[in-house]
Order: structure tokens, then sequence, then C-alpha cells
């Protein structure tokens, strides 16, 4: 067996915690998602008849974390296994029952099997209803009866986001079985030297309370883009001829918004200059940015749900017509996470990397300053919401919050 490190005391109380259901809540890298793997390893050695369950936000964080690591350990104890991955998605232990895989962003789809205890992953970083509906399934699966008697268990590990759902259940009003274990990042001795000074930097203030203290603290508290200043931020640049345009673009239908970026000071600034408003749909967009741009060369950040929806009775999706008018099309798979995207325009602003000229951009200006926090999350009832999301997409996309990874690995002495 290769070298291992003793788990954090935090790690080691929430692996051996006799509730019913602990949680452990803590900051970045303070080794969560490693104590839930190995919390789901050493309860199937314990119980060896009966399944498992270990649940993640997303099937990608089951793909790229949960799979290869839970493979790695087995193969360091010598404990033969078979991995179904999609889409059946459970590992077979040899003569040990299953553990059965399952992301949680459709809650509705957790049916149609058992097991006896289950370990849940970055449960707080749902939207806290999505977290609820999860939370009975889960629970409701939890279920199959073990042979010496002992209460079925449910371990969660998260990092906190607020006020949300992990706040509620394990610490305004915990209800008896609930036990909360909660761990700052410098419990984990072994993060990378420079781990914590790279979190401050990318992260402002009022999130490092929960990032890296592992706290419960209000994340979405006045403004959204609290970082917008107009004075502070502004601009007189315009559009030059024939340069790039970067224009980042939000769909919908009748309410369809864009935001015009030039770059200046070699790209590390980027400057709105223009703005599209209530466009009726894509279409639309493409005829106004062609006549408005005739001789500029055109790069677009759309949502990337654009993929796969349309805006316009028609065969082609919306990214689809972009790529088809010829513009470059700048868009991942999937969009970030909405705070991750509020956490770079805020840092981009801090940093004097983002500025809007106010008089060609009034719409965009105004939209900053007012968007608010509704029950934990960006308000959209107030309309302002298309215009941000357009203003943001391509900063998320060229300026991304890259949190640093610190996997720090542990096994128990045998």
């Amino acid at each position: 067996m290769p070298s291992t490190i003793s788990p954090t005391k935090p790690q080691f109380d929430y692996i051996t915690s006799g509730a019913q259901f602990p949680a452990m809540v803590a900051g970045f890298g303070a080794g969560k998602t490693e104590a839930a793997i190995h919390r789901s390893i050493i309860g199937k050695l314990k119980n060896p008849t009966t399944n498992r369950g270990f649940y993640a936000p997303t099937y990608d964080l089951i793909r790229m974390i949960a799979f290869p690591r839970f493979e790695e350990i087995l193969t360091e104890l010598d404990i033969p296994y078979r991995l179904y991955k999609s889409p059946l998605n459970y590992l077979e232990v040899n003569g040990m029952g299953a553990v059965f895989f399952r992301s949680m962003d459709a809650p509705h789809r957790i049916v149609g099997y058992e097991h006896a205890d289950a370990d849940v992953d970055e449960l707080d970083t749902m939207k806290p209803e999505e977290a609820a509906h999860a939370w009975r399934q889960i629970v409701a699966r939890n279920r199959q009866k073990k042979k010496d008697g002992e209460p079925n268990t449910v371990g969660v590990t998260t990092t906190p986001e607020g006020f949300r759902f992990v706040y509620q259940t394990w610490k305004k009003d915990p209800k008896p079985g609930y036990e909360i274990i909660q761990a700052p990042t410098d419990s984990n001795p072994h993060v990378p030297e420079g781990y914590v000074d790279s979190l401050k930097a990318i992260y402002p203030e009022h999130l490092l309370s929960a990032y890296l203290e592992g706290q419960f603290v209000n994340l979405t508290s006045g403004t959204v883009y609290a970082s917008y200043d107009r004075h502070g931020c502004g601009s007189n640049e315009t559009i030059r001829d024939g340069e790039p345009l970067y224009i980042g673009c939000d769909f919908n239908v009748t309410k369809q918004a864009a935001t015009v970026y030039v770059q200046r000071q070699g790209g590390r600034e980027w400057h709105a200059v223009d703005e599209l408003v209530n466009m009726y749909d894509t279409p639309e967009m493409v005829r106004i940015i062609n006549d408005r741009y005739p001789h500029n060369p055109i790069y677009i950040y759309p949502d990337a749900s654009g993929g796969s929806r349309k805006t316009v009775n028609a065969s082609l999706s919306d990214i689809a017509l972009l790529e088809q008018a010829g513009y470059t099309v700048r868009a991942k798979k999937t969009n970030p996470a909405v705070k991750d995207r509020v956490a770079s325009m805020n840092r981009a602003l801090d940093q004097g990397r983002v500025k809007v000229n106010a008089e060609a951009c009034k719409v965009t200006a105004e939209s900053l300053e007012q968007q608010v926090y509704k029950n934990g999350e960006p308000d959209k009832s107030s309309g302002v919401d298309h215009q941000n999301d357009a203003t943001t997409y391509p900063i998320a996309y060229e300026m991304p919050i890259m949190k640093p990874v610190a996997n720090v690995r542990f096994a128990f002495a045998t």
C-alpha cells in the first residue's frame, strides 16, 4: 500500500460519528469529499451484505471525483470490485452488496432501489428547495434493514453556502440524530503552501468566512454586483472601426439581451461600450448585430443552454444560429454556477478589469446597480437579470473563478 497520512480531527470525528445524520461542514481543502468516500468504504466493510448510496450534485462530480477515488482505494486494499458506469452507476463489491451512485440534479429520479446507509457530498451547493427534495428522496431510499439492528445513517459533507438547507437542518433547529462537525481549511495541515493565500486572492472578504472557516454567514446580502460603482468602474471608450467585439448574450423570447465589450490595455481591461435590449429572438439579434457592426469581427459568449434551446420556431438551436451567422462562439457545455459567475464579475470589477460606459450602456449600468438577492438567489422578478446575465457571461468565461485544488488523501492503518 502506498504511504498514507492520518485523517484530520474533523475528518476522523465525522467518519466515526455515532449520529444517524452527521454533517461535516468545512472550508475548501478541508478534506470533505475524501472523508465522505472513506466513510462510505469503511461502512461497506462493516456492513458487507447491505447496500450504500453515494450522492453528488451532478453526474460529472461522480464521474470525475468519486469513481476514480473509490477504485483507487479498493485497489489499494486489494478488494475485488466491478464498477458499472453510466447508465447503471453502481459499484459491486465482491460478496458485499453494492454502492449506488446518483446525482441530485433530478431528485424525482432518486427511486427504484434501496440502501442501508448513504453519503451525500456538497448538498448545500444546491438551491434550498432542491436540496430539501433530494434529502427527502435519499432518506426514503435509506430503508434496507441491517442485521445488527443498527440505525440506518446518511452523512453529509459540504461547503456552507449561507443560511440555506444545511444551516436550517443541522445548525438552526436540528432534530435528534443530527450532528454537525465544522472544519476550517487550516484544520488540514497538508494543504499545499500558499493555498490559503490563493483563496484570499480570488474571493471577496465576506466569502472567506464560509470558504476558509467553514462558517455559516450571509453570502447574499445587499446588491448582487456590490463591486460596481459608476465612477470607479466608468469608461469613455467607444467602438473603433474594424476592432473585434466581444458580445455576451442571454436568450429569451421578447426579452433577449446583449452587452458589447471592447478590449483595452492588451486585453487586460474589458469595456462595455454598447448594449442590445428587449430583442424578440435570436434572428432579430443577429440582424441588429450585422446592421450595427458590419465591419467588426464578432465573438459571442452566449448562455450555454442555447445549444439545445430555441427562441424561435426553427430547426436550429440558438447557438447554431449564431454560428451560422459567422460569429465565433465561445461557450462551454454548461453554464458556471451562478455564485461563481457573480464572484467572477465582482472580482473583475474590484480589480479594474471591467468598466462600463454608462452613457452608452444605460440599461447595463442600471441593472448592475439594481439587482438584489431574493431567497438567497439573484432576484429575477425585477427584469434586470437578463442584461446582467448577458454582461457577465463573457467575464465568467474569460476570467473564471478557478478554485485551487488541495486534494489530500488518507487511509486508516490496517
